[in-house]
C-alpha cells in the first residue's frame, strides 16, 4: 500500500485545487516545468527538491536537472544552509525568448503570485 505525505510546507505552496484533476480540459499547459519550479521557489525559496517535484508533477530527477539549469543560466542562485538549500530567484534575469526578451523573470513571477 502506498502512502502519499506531504509536509505543511508542501501544501502551503501547492493548494490542492491545481492537483485535482480537471475532466474535459487537455493535458498541456501554458508554462514550463522551468517556469513552475521558478513560481513554486517564488512562494517558497526552501523547498526540497521531493517537495519541488510534487508541486510540478515531474520526478525529483527532472527537478534537480532544472534547477541545475536554471541556476548555470542565472536565474537561480542556490546557497547550502545546514542540510538543506535556499534559492535565491535572480529577479531581474531577462526571459530567453525572442518574443520576451524585453521582460524579465520578476516581471512574470509578480504577475503569477497569490
Amino acid at each position: 500500500m502506498s502512502r502519499t505525505t506531504t509536509s505543511p510546507r508542501t501544501s502551503d505552496v501547492l493548494r490542492d485545487p491545481v492537483h485535482a484533476p480537471t475532466p474535459n480540459l487537455p493535458s498541456w499547459t501554458f508554462l514550463t516545468n522551468h517556469a513552475h519550479v521558478m513560481v513554486a521557489l517564488d512562494r517558497d525559496p526552501d523547498l526540497r527538491q521531493r517537495d519541488l517535484a510534487y508541486a510540478v508533477g515531474i520526478t525529483q530527477g527532472a527537478v534537480q536537472r532544472i534547477l541545475d539549469e536554471l541556476v548555470h543560466a542565472g536565474f537561480l542562485r542556490r546557497e547550502k544552509v545546514g542540510r538543506r538549500n535556499h534559492y535565491e530567484i535572480v529577479a531581474k534575469e531577462p526571459l530567453r525568448h525572442p518574443l520576451d526578451v524585453k521582460h524579465n523573470i520578476g516581471e512574470l513571477l509578480s504577475m503569477l503570485r497569490d
